[in-house]
């Protein structure tokens, strides 16, 4: 079996690779474990020697990266550059902060000693997506590498290369040999990875669908899971915001990535009172995303990553113009090679669509006009999902007590779009998932968390 590459600005095939057999992974697994029974057993002073040699090459190959991830998925390469970076501020961000991290507490009790300790698992299987082929790779690997864990990488098919890629970034690097692989594997063989017991822990971002089967293979062997699904983010305007700065946002954060990212702001909910006003710096703002060659360094709109995901997201917003939406920009296939799909607005999208339903995948804004701000919460809190949100608003009060007490996502921005940051805990809640990736929190969600006893 192989799986093959194509360019999605032009539908040109790219490259070829062939998946290995069930024998072979088998292999691998034992060779991964084989590396992390040695790498344990290092101090970290030294694993973090290693990261900085890894900074060292990233920086030499940043812009062959980033053109790996504009062939193989479309993202623009101004984009893609800032994706190759933001890795490196991952490995900056865990070269700063893991000794702290991993540093054990003590208590102060009745016993001679008492503290915590976190030891590393073993191997971690990360199953990624393709949207941000080597950002979210990296936010799994990093710091599950320097916790002293080992991790293979199933990576979704589309940017095979991108996750070649980045094994031959850890290697030029330093780390042991077999530490880190990305595994040539189908969707149909991560079962019997699962099952191997050398595998303690699996992370997957991807969709609902995917996150149910994982936790479902994992649970059955008793292993742990973090799953980053889908999102469904409102982002709540009030009367009083800077319309067109928000509006700004707005945009920035839902056509970035050609609306493929999971916490964009896919709902917008305005207050009645200024809801027109919004609309219009909306249909303004959008006059500058055109689309345009994703190599182009100029360019912010590529085409979507594949076919289906374009047929997908048109399909979507006619069900959502049924069913009363207003469309006011784009909606429509355009007539040229690539899987080009443009910026689209549709306005007076009802609570009851499937818009508020299922995630929109695509740079696709929904706007619904509300009363006041308890509607504006409620439409908001009306999914299934619980990813990410933001308000717009100039009363920083009243905008805090929301975003903290009343709206239910595991992250929420205020007078800004939601992003991933090293420095703070990323995930979700109810359909969206559970447990977290980067900051302390995902550094050990796949440690041992030790409770260590010493008497007199």
């Amino acid at each position: 079996m192989f799986i093959e590459t194509q360019n999605p600005a032009n539908g040109q095939f790219l490259k070829q690779y062939k998946i290995i057999d069930d024998v072979q992974v088998q292999q691998q697994i034992e060779h991964t474990h084989q590396a992390f029974l040695l790498w344990r057993q290092t101090n970290l002073a030294s694993r973090l020697d290693i990261l900085t040699q890894l900074l060292e090459v990233m920086e030499q190959n940043k812009v062959l990266c980033a053109e790996l991830i504009t062939k193989e998925m479309g993202k623009p390469i101004k984009f893609s550059l800032a994706e190759v970076e933001k890795c490196m501020l991952v490995c900056r961000y865990y070269l700063s902060h893991a000794e702290q991290i991993l540093k054990p507490v003590a208590q102060v009790t009745e016993f001679k000693k008492s503290f915590v300790t976190y030891n590393p698992l073993g191997i971690v299987l990360a199953v990624m997506p393709w949207n941000f082929p080597f950002w979210q790779a990296f936010r799994a690997i990093v710091p599950n590498l320097i916790l002293g864990n080992a991790v293979l990488l199933k990576h979704a098919s589309i940017v095979t290369g991108c996750a070649q890629q980045i094994e031959a970034l850890f290697n030029l690097a330093g780390f042991p040999a077999h530490l880190f692989k990305h595994l040539l594997i189908s969707s149909k063989q991560v079962a019997s990875v699962i099952a191997n017991p050398h595998i303690r822990g699996v992370t997957l971002t991807g969709s609902e669908d995917a996150g149910r089967q994982i936790a479902k293979e994992a649970g059955q062997y008793l292993k742990k899971v973090v799953l980053e699904l889908g999102g469904n983010d409102a982002c709540i305007v009030l009367a009083d915001a800077d319309l067109q700065m928000a509006a700004k946002q707005i945009l920035s954060s839902r056509l970035r990535n050609s609306g493929q990212v999971c916490v964009s702001t896919k709902r917008v909910i305005v207050e009645k009172a200024v809801h027109q006003v919004l609309v219009s710096h909306l249909i303004e703002e959008m006059k500058g995303y055109q689309l345009s060659n994703p190599m182009q360094p100029d360019s912010i709109l590529g085409p979507m990553a594949r076919e289906d995901l374009r047929q997908n997201i048109h399909q979507q917003v006619l069900q959502v113009v049924a069913q009363g939406g207003q469309l006011l920009a784009g909606g429509y296939i355009p007539n040229q090679e690539g899987y080009y799909y443009p910026a689209t607005l549709i306005d007076n999208v009802s609570p009851q669509s499937i818009a508020y339903q299922e995630e929109l995948f695509g740079p696709v804004i929904c706007v619904t006009a509300v009363d006041d701000v308890n509607q504006a919460v409620t439409f908001a809190n009306q999914t299934r999902f619980g990813l990410g949100a933001s308000i717009f608003s100039k009363n920083a009060k009243l905008a805090e007590k929301l975003a903290s007490e009343s709206i239910e996502a595991g992250l929420c921005y205020v007078n800004m779009p939601v992003t991933s940051d090293p420095r703070f805990p990323f995930g979700g809640i109810k359909d969206s998932g559970f447990g977290r990736e980067l900051s302390r929190e995902g550094m050990l969600e796949f440690s041992n968390i030790k409770t260590v006893i010493i008497n007199d």
